[in-house]
């Protein structure tokens, strides 16, 4: 549970959709939007390394249950999320996008982003 978005007379529910407010306050490092949706660009020294972060991504989301909308462009993946029941951003989101910073931070120390 996310204690600073609990609010005894709402209750905790992390598929509520968020404010402006909460999201730019709880915002993930690297990543930018509002209430209506987060995003983050990542790039990449080859495409190869841009499709295999992809598939990486992939399997994170479905892990999670929570999907990102995914572009990949040739050396660079635009990641954006929120969640289409909600009408926007929610804790669901951010912590999503915090599993993808874990992540890259991961792959990162690696060399496996070719970054």
């Amino acid at each position: 549970m996310c204690p600073e978005l609990y609010d005894p007379r709402m209750g905790y529910d992390p598929t509520r959709k968020l404010t402006d407010g909460d999201v730019l306050d709880r915002m993930p490092e690297g990543w930018w939007g509002d209430a209506g949706k987060i995003g983050r660009d990542f790039g990449f020294d080859t495409y190869q390394a841009g499709v295999d972060f992809v598939v990486r991504v992939a399997a994170l989301a479905e892990a999670r249950g929570h999907h990102p909308d995914i572009h990949l462009y040739y050396r660079r993946v635009r990641l954006t999320f929120f969640t289409y029941e909600a009408g926007g951003v929610t804790q669901l989101d951010l912590d999503a996008a915090r599993a993808v910073n874990a992540l890259w931070d991961e792959l990162s120390s690696t060399g496996e982003t070719g970054a």
